[in-house]
């Protein structure tokens, strides 16, 4: 029997997401006879008790606050994690875990030096990704279009360049988590200190008012494009995570040909942030229907209303599947020899 140590939780804005996400994945894994452990990065692991308390498919509409998240961060398990024994002792971990601390590279480098295997993209990719700044210097030298941004603090030419309305975010987080629409020059310093409770690092970046798509990838494959189509202007957190606040279309209903050059750029995206097993990356349309990438995911959302399981589904992968993959393509790297399903 596979035993997976499945990590979760977290102390970023994002860990009512990764605890929904979790939820889903823990089902699908067990279901599948899969011994599943449970590790929520700030309190270790989690009992069944425990699971049933946390583990909640639902999403609250606003993030933790930042007096939440300091109390979290304060009790981070840290280093220290990889002395947990349902870690230690696992074949792979499985990790369901957003935001800098989950996906910017610390947590990889952790179980890189404890040999302890896992899903999703290593240190490096994990880095570049989560660096919206690097990331968007490395789709411009690859050939992806990606929207004209700035680092704040910009000068005045530089904002009047990027034009309004703008986007603000925080360079180093995700679930949209900080980020502001900015439609006058008057709001852009309450954007930019919204953004800074989330990251010291703030990106303004060029609105583009075309419709918006996404992508996943699993392997070296690009799955079925999708059309995001929010009751807001933006896919903030709240359409996100509230049913009936976003309408998600998979198959997007676009011609042959767009649909090909999003997944030619997402594969390509994927690839100069050497990212590796699953991500998704996201593009939004300019005024001539020309797509631009916004951001790779390295370890997309799981829960139940999230894009990257919509995007498998869409060409015949469900969600079992999907997760069964994601620790195969692990597991092939440490050469277990009994991969899942085989």
């Amino acid at each position: 029997m596979t035993r997976i140590a499945l990590l979760t939780g977290g102390s970023t804005a994002e860990r009512e997401v990764a605890f929904a996400g979790a939820a889903q994945v823990v089902a699908a894994l067990r279901g599948m006879g899969m011994d599943v452990s449970v590790i929520d990065s700030v309190h270790g692991f989690l009992s069944a008790e425990e699971e049933t308390r946390v583990l909640l498919t639902a999403v609250g509409h606003r993030p933790p606050s930042e007096e939440e998240l300091a109390v979290l961060r304060e009790a981070e398990l840290g280093p220290a994690i990889v002395d947990l024994p349902e870690l230690r002792d696992a074949d792979v971990a499985f990790l369901v875990i957003h935001g800098k601390q989950g996906e910017g590279g610390q947590l990889q480098a952790v179980l890189d030096l404890a040999h302890i295997p896992y899903t999703g993209s290593d240190v490096l990719g994990s880095a570049l990704a989560m660096d919206k700044d690097v990331a968007k210097r490395l789709f411009r030298a690859s050939g992806v279009p990606t929207p004209d941004w700035a680092v704040w603090p910009a000068d005045r030419g530089a904002v009047a360049a990027l034009g309004l309305p703008l986007i603000v975010k925080p360079s180093r987080e995700g679930s949209t988590v900080g980020l502001s629409v900015v439609k006058s020059l008057a709001d852009l310093e309450a954007a930019v200190n919204l953004a800074r409770q989330y990251d010291d690092q703030v990106i303004l970046e060029r609105f583009l008012p075309g419709r918006e798509f996404t992508v996943g990838i699993l392997g070296e494959r690009a799955l079925a494009v999708g059309e995001i189509l929010p009751s807001h202007e933006i896919f903030d957190y709240e359409c996100k995570y509230t049913p009936g606040m976003c309408r998600e279309v998979f198959p997007a209903q676009i011609d042959a040909g767009l649909t090909a050059r999003i997944q030619e750029l997402g594969l390509a995206a994927h690839r100069v942030l050497k990212l590796r097993d699953f991500s998704r990356v996201d593009f939004r349309l300019d005024k001539d229907g020309t797509p631009y990438c916004l951001e790779a995911n390295t370890l997309p959302g799981m829960t139940r209303t999230s894009l990257f399981p919509q995007s498998a589904a869409a060409v015949g992968i469900d969600f079992a599947r999907a997760c069964e993959e994601i620790i195969n393509l692990a597991l092939r790297r440490t050469g277990f020899r009994n991969k899942v399903g085989a």
